[in-house]
């Protein structure tokens, strides 16, 4: 299995806690990540703006909708990137 990216972490707990939001036992699970990891995305998203913390659940902000997006439009560009250069070889 291939390691992710920090990026890619950042980007799935964005994705999950859109809409409704999510507990960190849920990020936790649906990401694959250990509690201590977690926290320390969780902390480093929500000082940064991205995610706000309600009650037990963290929520998405206009500003982490619109990084998630940028993510989303980079994972693109580097995916077709990926596949130009496996046509080289």
């Amino acid at each position: 299995m291939a390691r992710r990216t920090r990026l890619e972490v950042l980007g799935s707990i964005l994705e999950i806690c859109g809409k409704d939001g999510a507990s960190k036992t849920r990020i936790v699970y649906q990401i694959n990540l250990n509690f201590k990891n977690a926290g320390a995305y969780l902390k480093w998203l929500t000082e940064k703006g991205f995610l706000e913390k309600h009650d037990r659940l963290y929520k998405i902000t206009p500003s982490g909708e619109e990084m998630l997006e940028n993510l989303i439009e980079i994972n693109s560009i580097l995916d077709i990137d990926d596949s130009l250069k496996e046509k080289e070889s």
